[in-house]
């Protein structure tokens, strides 16, 4: 492997882990088929290097939301329960598929989370609570932006632990973080604000992708030479979106982002079918 596929490994885990941390989502979805598109990586690789690069990213950019307490770590490990037990399962589904249903289905979900990116930043307003009493996994933490403390109960839990388990089995099928699933539902479902949401789901995607990279491993699918660019360079991304999220607005970024991965998706399902587009 030569010095300038190696950076670019380093790049494509850098742009990834700055997206992932912030909008919550782990940098998977952007990392998987950048790899497989256009670096030429299989994909069982870029899944199980994009799992790792999930762990590094969650570690990273939880770290800052915590000390920020903005990550609801209560709530986050309850949820978390179904969430590692989805990925175990999803981990040695997506093992046993072959590429071409790998891509396929990648790229139906990609679709998905481009539109939610979009539909869902729309329809937060409105979702917090400002009870008294904020209940066992109530939270409240400060806004910068807002200049303000946000105090938040949380609600319909069932349905939260529901979507953790999908989430976790997706997350373990794609090596994505289960972020895209976990945040709309918190915020949406549960009326937890999506700062805190964001932060929350990046709290718990690490302990997510941990699970499912250990099925890669334990069937020698994790390629060395393309993981740890791509986890050096995730590190680092996942560090300067952190401190990024803390400071912007996110909605520009989250078009942008949308767009970005509606375009990938379309690719991705045109490799499955056998069309190669560049």
């Amino acid at each position: 492997m030569c010095m300038t596929h190696v950076i670019l490994l380093g790049i494509v885990g850098l742009v990834g882990g700055t997206f992932g941390a912030m909008v919550g989502l782990g940098g998977g979805v952007f990392i998987i088929p950048a790899l497989t598109l256009f670096l030429g990586v299989p994909i069982h690789s870029a899944i199980s290097a994009s799992l790792i690069a999930v762990v590094a990213t969650s570690t990273t950019a939880a770290a800052a939301y915590v000390r920020e307490d903005l990550s609801n770590m209560r709530l986050g490990m309850t949820m978390e329960t179904m969430t590692v037990a989805g990925a175990l399962v999803g981990g040695f589904v997506g093992a046993a598929l072959s590429k071409g249903v790998l891509q396929g289905i990648f790229g139906a979900v990609m679709i998905c989370v481009s539109v939610y990116m979009v539909v869902a930043k729309r329809a937060v307003r409105g979702s917090l609570a400002h009870d008294a009493d904020l209940g066992a996994l109530g939270h409240s933490y400060y806004d910068r932006n807002q200049q303000t403390v946000v105090s938040y109960r949380v609600h319909r839990l069932p349905v939260g632990m529901g979507v953790s388990g999908i989430a976790g089995a997706v997350s373990g099928l794609l090596g994505v973080g289960g972020g895209f699933l976990k945040v709309p539902v918190m915020v949406l479902g549960m009326g937890v604000p999506v700062r805190a949401a964001v932060s929350t789901s990046s709290f718990m995607i690490g302990v997510t992708a941990c699970a499912s990279s250990a099925v890669y491993f334990a069937r020698g699918m994790i390629d060395p030479a393309v993981a740890v660019p791509v986890v050096l360079g995730t590190t680092v991304g996942a560090f300067i979106g952190s401190k990024l999220t803390l400071r912007i607005k996110s909605s520009v970024l989250t078009v942008i982002l949308a767009v970005v991965l509606f375009a990938l998706s379309i690719q991705m399902i045109l490799g499955a079918a056998g069309i190669a587009v560049r």
